[in-house]
């Protein structure tokens, strides 16, 4: 396991899910390593990756659980790269599904909620008004489901191999752990659990810390928010992207919300409040500055680890299927890439 930075009290380290009443005498291998993840102990990005993978049809594909997911990944990465090698809307959208699946869950409001498919099960949800501009990918995930539930795949693995895929396609994404073996629920999750485009710093990182992301998980889940265009918070600029290199997974995004964007970024308030927010503002300094992209990327994949196990009960029985992700872009040209 690799070695992280001490933990403090503004660290994520809360375990979760069966994590909580299991012991590490209980524990496979899969569940040590999320542990390892979760307390800080262990990296949250693979170096794993596929050297042959049988033919779909094959018992040798039937017999490995990780077969299937490498041809969904390769489906996915089709979907996701655009002919210029940044990430595309579709992208843009797995990402924030992955978010809005997982994130609809609390310590405090009982067993619904949190990664498992209910965003695309449960038509209540679909109706809410957070998760405009999710249809699309949502029928996309309905397309995969049908194509790929015959082999056993879960909507809720899909929602988060999803977003793992399409973060490693935008160029300077991390390759987040990836574990299947989520259930699916058509139980809508609880309402309200979902931060606001323009909350104020304390309600937010409350909201979170319910979530057990702690302040420097939230600051390292918030650059998500480098590939983003936003098309509701300000109907009128539809389409602006919170940092001038929306294909590319780079920091400016923690540059240009702390300083000064170009005219063309729009910066959500909520973004804006937790910046300045003295428990935040530390590490959107830090990922700004120099070493910071290594910095995020190790952060954020940790912390994205914990949020798609949000709401799953069956740690211990998750497969470790990070190989079928696509590589990493670990440099990227910017020429006409910045506005």
């Amino acid at each position: 396991m690799v070695e992280l930075k001490q933990a403090d009290c503004w660290d994520s380290k809360e375990l979760i899910g069966d994590l909580l009443w299991l012991s590490d005498y209980e524990l496979q291998p899969e569940a040590r390593l999320i542990k390892g993840i979760l307390l800080g102990y262990a990296s949250g990005q693979s170096y794993e990756y596929n050297t042959y993978v049988p033919p779909l049809h094959s018992p040798a594909c039937s017999y490995d659980t990780c077969c299937v997911w490498q041809y969904i990944a390769n489906d996915m990465e089709r979907l996701f790269r655009d002919p210029s090698g940044r990430c595309t809307d579709a992208a843009r959208g797995a990402i924030r599904l992955g978010f809005h699946d997982a994130a609809g869950w609390s310590k405090n409001t009982g067993q619904y909620g949190g990664a498992d498919g209910s965003i695309v099960l449960a038509p209540e949800e679909i109706e809410r008004l957070p998760n405009r501009g999710l249809r699309e990918i949502i029928e996309q995930m309905r397309q995969w489901h049908h194509k790929w539930g015959r082999y056993g795949v879960s909507v809720a693995d899909l929602i988060q191999m999803a977003a793992n895929v399409a973060t490693v396609v935008c160029p300077l994404g991390p390759r987040v752990f990836s574990f299947v073996g989520r259930r699916d629920s058509y139980h809508a999750a609880p309402d309200g659990l979902l931060p606001s485009p323009f909350g104020k710093a304390d309600e937010l990182i409350q909201l979170f810390r319910d979530k057990t992301i702690q302040p420097r998980g939230l600051a390292a889940l918030l650059g998500a928010h480098s590939t983003s265009r936003q098309r509701f918070v300000d109907e009128a600029r539809a389409g602006a992207s919170q940092d001038s290199t929306p294909g590319v997974w780079d920091t400016l995004y923690y540059k240009q919300t702390l300083g000064h964007a170009p005219p063309n970024v729009f910066r959500f308030p909520s973004d804006i409040n937790l910046s300045q927010d003295p428990r935040i503002f530390p590490e959107f300094q830090a990922f700004a500055g120099p070493g910071g992209q290594e910095h995020w990327d190790d952060d954020y994949a940790r912390e994205y680890v914990r949020l798609s196990l949000l709401g799953v009960y069956n740690i211990n029985n998750l497969t470790d299927c990070s190989r079928v992700l696509p590589p990493a872009i670990r440099a990227w040209n910017y020429d006409g890439d910045v506005w």
